[in-house]
């Protein structure tokens, strides 16, 4: 089974177009957690957050720079977190990779082969030999970034290319690559951006999938970025949330209030697409 069929069984499951961004950091987690060892701490807090919510979610998307940032053991973190997720649910691991071909096979088994994570988002400054390693893996996707939702973004990603913004070379670039058939090319675009979340989805049609970060502690506008983001038939696309759902209480009702605004933001995604 390939990444979109996965996604797809688990969006029609769960009636759900939410990811939720596994993002753990030791400073805003709950009193509760704060007596146990850092790694512990986390591993429960992941693992108390994925039972609330894996009946609404549609994916789930870890930030390996929070493990990394833990040592020694933070991709044993990683590893245990991975485990908790229901085989059936997608998982992205959100690292943007980018380097030169030999290194990028590398990236990739760690990716695919060592932690088993199902697509993975990748930065396409370096081209098409610093991508083409990752779609060795036919049944996973990659996800490159394209307008991203920061605000520095700007900075580089509309620079005018001979009259086109630099963010809509990329994806038509994306575009050109995935007639190449090789495994699964799919898009990041913020919600913070919406008019530009629009016009690249006008650019790529209709099979390409976007990943939407930046609704909720970036403030992104949810009914705009689903309806910029969804295809005609109101598919293909994910919409990412972290902070908002993982730290919706810092009280000992954690996970409950992260199913809480989980759920409510499943809803409004869902309205939005009525």
């Amino acid at each position: 089974m390939n990444f979109s069929e996965k996604l797809l069984r688990a969006t029609e499951k769960h009636h759900s177009w939410l990811c939720i961004g596994l993002d753990p950091d030791l400073d805003p987690l709950p009193l509760v957690l704060k007596k146990r060892s850092g790694a512990d701490a986390i591993v429960e807090f992941n693992r108390r957050i994925i039972e609330a919510t894996q009946d609404l979610v549609c994916a789930y998307k870890p930030n390996s720079a929070f493990y990394e940032a833990l040592g020694p053991h933070g991709l044993e973190i990683l590893t245990r977190t991975r485990e908790v997720i229901p085989r059936e649910i997608p998982v992205i691991l959100d690292a943007k990779r980018g380097d030169i071909a030999n290194t990028a096979r590398k990236y990739a088994q760690s990716a695919f082969e060592v932690y088993k994570f199902d697509a993975i988002t990748v930065n396409p400054y370096m081209g098409w030999d610093s991508i083409e390693p990752f779609l060795a893996y036919k049944e996973r996707a990659v996800f490159l970034l394209c307008r991203t939702s920061n605000p520095g973004a700007r900075d580089f990603q509309d620079l005018n290319c001979s009259g086109v913004a630099l963010y809509q070379v990329v994806a038509e670039k994306v575009k050109e690559w995935s007639r190449k058939g090789a495994g699964e090319l799919a898009l990041v675009a913020g919600a913070t951006y919406p008019e530009e979340l629009q016009i690249v989805r006008e650019i790529i049609g209709e099979e390409l999938m976007i990943l939407v970060p930046g609704v909720g502690a970036q403030e992104g506008d949810l009914a705009k970025a689903v309806r910029s983001a969804a295809n005609s038939e109101r598919q293909r696309a994910i919409i990412n949330v972290s902070r908002s759902i993982l730290y919706a209480s810092a009280e000992e009702d954690f996970a409950q209030a992260a199913r809480r605004e989980a759920q409510r933001l499943r809803d409004e995604i869902n309205q939005c697409l009525e």
